[in-house]
């Protein structure tokens, strides 16, 4: 079965929710404006796995927290998710995103950036409108985590001595930290049971660590038909991701000067491919691969203290989906 058909199946038990989320979120990025329109309508063609509103769903389901905003909710979080996409972009240096041009390559840098921080001013005026603040302020603290993290990694670049550990951060603060917070506001919003928040909050930073592992593993193997985005942007970038660390680690000094001169020498064209010539990156991949396997069974394991049900059913599914994407 192809990974997005059951990633489909395993959404089943919240559809009409993930159904009226999106109609939440569309009525929220409407505007006036033909320009904003224009671009609003390009960025729906990114819908994609959209895991994080589905996790806000399924974790109000699976802890028995579910409430007429949750729906409200998912839609926020899926809103600030698109304003990083966007933002991550200009970063990246990225051309296509879910198979189409991104904002940055159909328009340019500065309309990119307007169009991010359009759709994180609506997501936080959404949760103005909530009946809690438990939503708006979790969010600005997840928001601002995510910026620390993608400012503290680029200027971690080209360090090829980065730990294991600050590696690991870095990516829970860009990405692990939306999936915790999607987890918690499912399990606590309005404002319920910290102890089961904080149990969700674990199994989300787990599941979107080994998820930014697996993106990893991917940029440097995937197959950019497959995987819907321009692959190959961490080396360009010069960040120093999971498989190559590991690699780099094990190798002699004379592989390790070829490592940094594909990361750094002018005049590369291809600096993924040339990676890939100079180097093994199958070991450093399996590595990474083991580590997003680690963290998936932890993550699992915490929702063990649920009541079985379909949503727990789909969380489990959706880690073992984690491990198995392409894309």
């Amino acid at each position: 079965m192809e990974a997005s058909t059951r990633l489909q199946k395993l959404l089943a038990p919240i559809a009409g929710d993930m159904d009226r989320m999106q109609d939440v979120l569309l009525e929220q990025v409407r505007s006036a404006s033909p320009a904003v329109r224009d671009m609003t309508d390009h960025v729906s063609r990114f819908r994609g796995k959209q895991l994080r509103a589905a996790l806000v769903l399924l974790s109000g389901d699976a802890t028995g927290n579910t409430t007429d905003e949750h729906v409200r909710v998912a839609a926020i979080v899926e809103m600030i998710h698109l304003a990083t996409l966007v933002h991550d972009d200009i970063l990246d240096g990225a051309l296509v995103r879910r198979r189409v041009a991104s904002v940055n390559q159909r328009w340019d840098n500065q309309v990119a950036v307007l169009l991010g921080d359009f759709l994180y001013a609506r997501a936080f005026a959404l949760s103005t409108a909530l009946s809690s603040r438990l939503c708006s302020r979790l969010l600005s603290d997840t928001t601002r985590d995510i910026c620390v993290g993608e400012i503290e990694q680029s200027t971690s670049r080209y360090d090829f001595d980065i730990s294991q550990e600050k590696y690991e951060r870095l990516c829970g603060a860009k990405t692990a930290s939306l999936y915790a917070a999607a987890c918690e506001l499912g399990a606590r919003y309005p404002g319920g049971n910290e102890e089961v928040g904080r149990l969700m909050w674990n199994f989300g930073w787990e599941l979107g660590l080994a998820f930014q592992i697996k993106d990893d593993c991917l940029d440097i193997l995937g197959d950019e038909a497959e995987v819907g985005k321009t692959i190959g942007r961490d080396v360009e970038d010069g960040k120093v991701t999971l498989p190559v660390l590991h690699v780099y680690r094990n190798a002699p000094d004379e592989l390790k000067a070829r490592i940094r001169d594909a990361y750094t020498m002018p005049g590369i064209e291809n600096r993924t491919a040339r990676l890939s010539d100079v180097c093994d990156l199958q070991p450093g991949v399996e590595f990474a691969i083991q580590r997003a396997e680690e963290l998936v069974r932890t993550a699992l394991g915490r929702l063990a203290s649920l009541p079985p049900g379909p949503a727990r059913q789909a969380l489990e599914g959706i880690g073992e989906f984690v491990l198995e994407r392409r894309f």
